[in-house]
């Protein structure tokens, strides 16, 4: 799971988790954040994820991180978009800032992101971080997320299969897990669905998809 394992999947276009379509759960259950227009959204390890275009069509600023630059590049590309690049320092290294339209895309390690670098984030969209980290990585990801975006609320989507299925990622994440992560109070299940073997790895004989809305953290709804 380090960066270069991600660079060379994108350089050899194994990118399986990539969508060219929005997914429809997103399409689905994101009025349940009840957010505003003009609200900040923040997809982290966004990818070139489509879904980004159809959260800055709902009338949102979207603020993304990816480890890899050419996939950030193909956003804007099929955006029609020319993003001013800037470089930020950061504790770890730095950070390349790309903006363009209502889009602001970082470029690098998503824990050297900051508070002051994402602004005043209502939500987060997570369909492709969490069941990308290995476990040990987990729980790091989930305090950081609290600490950048402290009054986000979170639309969580994670995949299911069997045990020893497959090596990961996509990693298997349950409702267990998601409940020891953020906190019982936190976890609202919004739906569970089985689907099709071709939207997930190879070897999985039953895949599930679990949509969760989760409370901004220290906020039961």
């Amino acid at each position: 799971m380090e960066p270069d394992f991600w660079r060379q999947r994108w350089r050899e276009g194994r990118i399986g988790f990539h969508r060219a379509e929005v997914l429809p759960s997103l399409v689905r259950y994101w009025p349940t954040l009840a957010l505003p227009a003009g609200s900040t959204v923040f997809v982290p390890l966004c990818g070139k994820s489509r879904d980004m275009a159809w959260l800055a069509a709902q009338g949102h600023r979207v603020v993304g991180v990816e480890l890899v630059g050419s996939a950030l590049q193909a956003f804007f590309e099929a955006e029609g978009l020319s993003p001013e690049s800037d470089t930020l320092a950061t504790a770890g290294g730095s950070l390349v800032r790309h903006r363009a339209g209502p889009y602001t895309l970082f470029e690098g390690d998503l824990f050297d992101l900051d508070a002051a670098m994402l602004g005043d984030v209502a939500a987060i969209y997570d369909r492709a971080a969490l069941i990308a980290l290995p476990p040990d990585l987990r729980r790091r990801y989930v305090a950081h997320l609290d600490r950048i975006a402290p009054k986000a609320s979170q639309l969580l989507v994670c995949l299911e299969y069997g045990e020893g299925e497959h090596e990961g990622p996509p990693f298997s994440v349950d409702a267990v897990e998601v409940v020891t992560l953020y906190g019982e109070a936190r976890v609202h299940p919004l739906a569970r669905q089985v689907l099709p073997k071709d939207d997930g790895p190879g070897g999985v004989s039953v895949l599930t998809e679990a949509v969760y809305r989760i409370a901004a953290p220290n906020i039961a709804d």
